[in-house]
Formats: structure tokens, sequence, C-alpha cells
């Protein structure tokens, strides 16, 4: 089984006044590796970034999205610290700032995320 050593997350693309709106994200793997970071939401654009520990080396996990796009269901490349790089599949609440997904990456590795406030717990 391949160690996960993913990415992230991913956020939401809400209505936008001349502000960025930030909330945390959590990628969770299935070994149970938590990496942790934000996502924002600004009128330039929307971008998120993960870190943490897997097997001794610290993973960087980032990428870019829409802001404006308002679909529930959204798609985000996303390219890791150690050369990985594949999709990340967000579904937002209602709310429009809290969700989950999904996290592939082109090696096979797979991870499950949250944002918004399910991501605090974390």
């Amino acid at each position: 089984m391949k160690n996960i050593g993913f990415v992230v997350v991913a956020a939401s693309a809400i209505s936008l006044a001349s502000c960025a709106m930030t909330v945390p994200v959590a990628v969770i793997s299935g070994k149970g590796d938590v990496m942790r970071g934000t996502s924002t939401a600004a009128m330039s654009g929307g971008s998120f970034q993960v870190a943490g520990k897997l097997n001794g080396k610290t993973v960087k996990c980032s990428g870019t999205y829409d802001a404006f796009d308002t679909s529930v269901t959204i798609s985000m490349p996303v390219r890791c610290s150690d050369g990985r790089k594949g999709f990340v599949i967000a579904t937002r609440q209602a709310s429009g700032i809290d969700g989950s997904g999904r996290v592939r990456l082109t090696d096979g590795t797979e991870a499950d995320f949250v944002f918004g406030r399910a991501a605090a717990e974390f």
C-alpha cells in the first residue's frame, strides 16, 4: 500500500466583496496521517495549501481555483513539493465555506479532506 503524501484541499467560491475569506483545510490519509493548511477565496482568485510530515519528511501541496465558480462541486489541480500532482474534487455545503472532498494523485495516492468548521477540529 502506498504511503499517502497528499494534498489538499480546497474551499469555496463564495460571494466576495473586496476582501478575502480564508478557511482551514485538513487532509486525512487512510493511514491516519493529517496535513493541515488553508484555502483562501479572494477577488484575485482562490488558492489552497497544506503541509504535513509523512514518513519523517515534510510534504507541501497547493493549487488554485476559480473563486467565482459557484458550483456545488468543483475540481482543482494540485501539485506537491515531492513532485506528485493530481486533482482535488471538493463539494461545498450550503454555507459555501464548509465541505469535504477527495484528493487523487497520478501515482494512485488518494486521501479525504474537509474544509471550514470541520477542519478546525484537526
